[in-house]
């Protein structure tokens, strides 16, 4: 059995350390989204704006909302925040009183994908 030697098991290490935190970066989380992740809104919102860590591609991006009942709420076009690209705005038709379900896949602007669904809901 072959052990490789001190400094170059420590230069791999070193290697291992400075790429993987770049590669584990390099996916657009959901940090925050208005209405807010389980969280209760007393005005029906005209258009939902989720945060991404990374800049959004809106065209490979899609957002689908669910409303009492599992009825398919009709959204707009998504667009990205012209001033920041990190956020993703999707019109909504009319709210009525009730839970949500949000459920996406958003595509960063370096292609990689993540997805994810949460609940909101709107009082009475």
């Amino acid at each position: 059995m072959n052990i490789p030697s001190l400094p170059i098991l420590l230069a791999n290490v070193l290697l291992a350390s400075l790429v993987l935190p770049t590669l584990a970066a390099a996916h657009a989380m959901l940090e925050k989204a208005i209405p807010p992740v389980g969280g209760t809104v007393h005005a029906a919102p005209a258009e939902l704006q989720l945060g991404f860590s990374e800049a959004i591609e809106p065209r490979f991006s899609k957002v689908a909302v669910t409303g009492p009942g599992d009825v398919v709420v009709n959204a707009g076009a998504l667009h990205t925040d012209p001033a920041d690209p990190k956020h993703l705005l999707v019109p909504v038709a009319r709210l009525t009183p009730g839970a949500y379900t949000v459920t996406w896949h958003a595509v960063s602007v370096d292609t990689h994908r993540t997805e994810g669904r949460y609940r909101f809901t709107v009082a009475p």
